[in-house]
């Protein structure tokens, strides 16, 4: 089986588990919408189909590569999990890595999707160690340009908006723009 391993074939099968679990459940709230062409689940079931092209383009390079070690990779191998270093400011980065997710969670309902998301791209790839300002700029951009383009553009999909005045001015005239995109088709 190429350089599978054990653990890998686990990790596949655990997210696979995981993807149909949460698919099955979408049936739950598969509502049509009048605004929204794909219904209450459509935005939901295309994400679990990228994890699930995820899943398989992993198993694929593990499958050809297995755990070795790339060449500028951030992180450390299977062999080197043991020997991690568990000093202070490793605890203080996964604390970090714990409340970034809870923070943006938590200022979805004042900021909104549209103004809330780039300070938490930009949080998240600071915390991977990133430190060059045209990277970390670009990086953020990119993302946040996918994310716009998928939910906004594509899926149509409603996000938060927020209450608090230049945040929700800001989501507003995002969803103006938008508005007017799809005016255009």
């Amino acid at each position: 089986m190429g350089n599978l391993q054990k653990t890998h074939i686990i990790e596949a099968a655990s997210w696979i588990a995981i993807i149909a679990i949460l698919y099955a459940f979408s049936f739950e709230f598969d509502k049509e919408i009048e605004i929204y062409k794909f219904g209450a689940s459509g935005w939901p079931r295309s994400i679990l189909a990228l994890f699930c092209l995820v899943v398989v383009g992993n198993i694929w390079y593990q499958y050809n590569h297995g755990s070795k070690i790339q060449a500028g990779r951030v992180g450390i191998s299977d062999d080197d999990i043991s020997e991690a270093d568990s000093s202070l400011s490793s605890w203080i980065t996964i604390s970090a890595f714990i409340t970034a997710p809870l923070l943006y969670a938590w200022s979805l309902k004042p900021i909104g999707f549209y103004s809330a998301t780039p300070f938490f791209i930009l949080a998240i790839i600071m915390l991977l160690g990133e430190r060059r300002p045209k990277w970390i700029v670009g990086i953020t951009s990119l993302i946040y340009g996918i994310l716009i383009t998928l939910f906004l553009l594509i899926l149509n999909a409603p996000l938060p908006q927020g209450t608090v005045s230049p945040f929700y001015d800001f989501s507003a005239f995002m969803l103006r723009i938008s508005n007017q995109i799809q005016h255009l088709f």
